[in-house]
């Protein structure tokens, strides 16, 4: 088969051996950013050279860097070449991430969320607080409409609204691309926790006090606030893992 497909009947066939090769690159190119063929900051070889190492054609090496470019992992400069970003694989990293438990993400998130407290309290704006007060209330809005255990579902948005908020507030651009990479499994996790019943209710009291020590500018404070405030939850999750252990 050609690259372009000129063998397969259907433009549809065609289509799918384009894509095939496509993804066929992609991934050994991945592999061998993986493997450490290339350094961090060394120059990957040009399309004609890995086309023919590939034994594909140019546009399909064009379009597996492009991909590889678009996740973080390489990086383009104009007139000289592209470059090794990184050799670990962030699609690798999500799916690990993806795959964790309710107390592993709590644990991770404690520990982000730990740092951009004491940070926010340094470095927060006054448009910080406001952003964060604002989730707050609207959070306190829903919980008081839906006191029922289902209401709790409700608050999830607003809930990750507020802590999204007190990362960004620390002015930390890798931190809060790391918690937004991780956000889709804190999402989960406070949708499958707050989905339990057994799980404890969300105190609006015990966010508003990690608000008060941010805004006076109190990192310690506001360290041991972010930490009562997960811990609550991670010792609900503990008992009910310690639980099913003991049935099986």
């Amino acid at each position: 088969m050609t690259e372009n497909g000129s063998v397969l009947p259907g433009s549809g066939l065609r289509a799918a051996g384009r894509r095939s090769l496509v993804d066929a690159a992609i991934e050994q190119l991945r592999t061998r950013l993986t493997e450490g063929a290339w350094a961090v900051g060394e120059r990957i070889p040009t399309e004609h050279e890995l086309a023919e190492q590939l034994q594909v054609g140019r546009n399909t090496v064009r379009e597996a860097v492009r991909v590889l470019v678009h996740a973080g992992m390489l990086t383009t400069r104009q007139g000289e070449g592209t470059f090794v970003r990184s050799t670990s694989d962030p699609a690798a990293v999500l799916r690990g991430v993806q795959r964790s438990g309710v107390r592993d993400v709590l644990e991770v998130r404690a520990a982000l969320e730990a740092e951009a407290a004491r940070l926010a309290a340094v470095r927060h704006t006054a448009a910080d607080l406001e952003r964060m007060r604002a989730a707050l209330a609207r959070e306190a809005e829903v919980l008081a409409a839906h006191p029922e255990r289902g209401g709790r579902e409700a608050t999830v948005e607003h809930d990750l609204e507020f802590h999204t908020a007190v990362v960004e507030a620390a002015h930390n651009p890798a931190l809060t691309e790391v918690y937004r990479y991780f956000g889709a499994s804190v999402r989960e996790s406070m949708r499958t926790a707050f989905g339990d019943h057994e799980m404890p209710e969300v105190v609006v009291a015990t966010h508003q006090a990690l608000v008060d020590a941010i805004a006076d500018g109190d990192p310690e404070r506001a360290e041991a606030a972010c930490r009562a405030l997960l811990a609550e939850p991670t010792a609900a999750v503990e008992q009910l893992l310690a639980e099913f252990a003991a049935r099986k």
